[in-house]
């Protein structure tokens, strides 16, 4: 029989460029979930604009602007039950601590941020944008030793950079990114490279040949915006030399 694997919630340092290495929020590294979510809910949106034309019969084509940071909404249940002396307390306290800025976040205050996971699989990296508590069941002295807690994280980009091998054969140094529901490669483009139209180069430097058929669990491989520029120079395809 398979083990069950726990969901959690990882706490990050954050800064103005994403999220940095392992932090705790009230002497917590990370939350796990009393059981796991039954379900969750992804959502992500796009911006549009459309140019109205004085005494044009129907609306003109819209326009891609940017895509808006992907949300999840989730169950969190805490339990304490069956531990003699024990309640949901100091875990309500540690997601609620997750609104207020870190003390070392520098002069922008910044909330810490978090990382949703189900074993293996890191779902989203994120900031709590808002915590829910319902208190289920108490002790004879009022102690809630239960509590669902209604999360919705929103994500965080991450502008940091990281290096390739130098023996990889990568032209550049490169980033990557965990396809999740939402995804496509034009608004990965954009959020990586500004630009919603570069959306091929990544398709080349993962050999996508369907770009409308993004599997949810793929990493993918998001080539220096070097590279891409000097690909589109000499019409060739980027990231020929990467490895997925």
């Amino acid at each position: 029989m398979p083990t069950i694997e726990p969901a959690y919630l990882k706490f990050l340092q954050s800064s103005k460029d994403g999220p940095g290495g392992p932090t705790s929020v009230n002497g917590k590294g990370h939350l796990d979930f009393g059981f796991n979510p039954k379900e969750y809910t992804v959502a992500k949106t796009a911006e549009w604009k459309r140019n109205a034309s004085k005494g044009a019969k129907q609306s003109s084509m819209p326009e891609f602007v940017g895509p808006q940071a992907r949300t999840i909404t989730l169950e969190m249940f805490l339990d304490a039950a069956e531990k003699a002396g024990k309640d949901v307390v100091a875990d309500i306290e540690t997601l609620m601590a997750c609104l207020v800025p870190l003390p070392a976040s520098g002069p922008k205050a910044l909330p810490p941020f978090v990382q949703f996971g189900w074993g293996k699989l890191v779902i989203l990296t994120a900031y709590v944008k808002s915590v829910s508590v319902k208190i289920t069941m108490f002790r004879a002295d009022g102690s809630p030793v239960r509590a669902t807690c209604s999360l919705t994280l929103e994500e965080v980009p991450n502008k940091k950079v990281k290096p390739q091998n130098p023996t990889s054969g990568a032209l550049h140094a490169s980033s990557s990114h965990v396809i999740v529901a939402g995804d496509s490669l034009a608004s990965l483009a954009y959020s990586e490279y500004g630009d919603p139209t570069l959306w091929r180069a990544i398709a080349d430097a993962n050999r996508i040949d369907d770009p409308l058929r993004l599997q949810p669990g793929r990493r993918l491989v998001l080539p220096a915006i070097e590279e891409v520029s000097a690909a589109i120079s000499a019409a060739v395809p980027v990231g020929t030399a990467v490895r997925v």
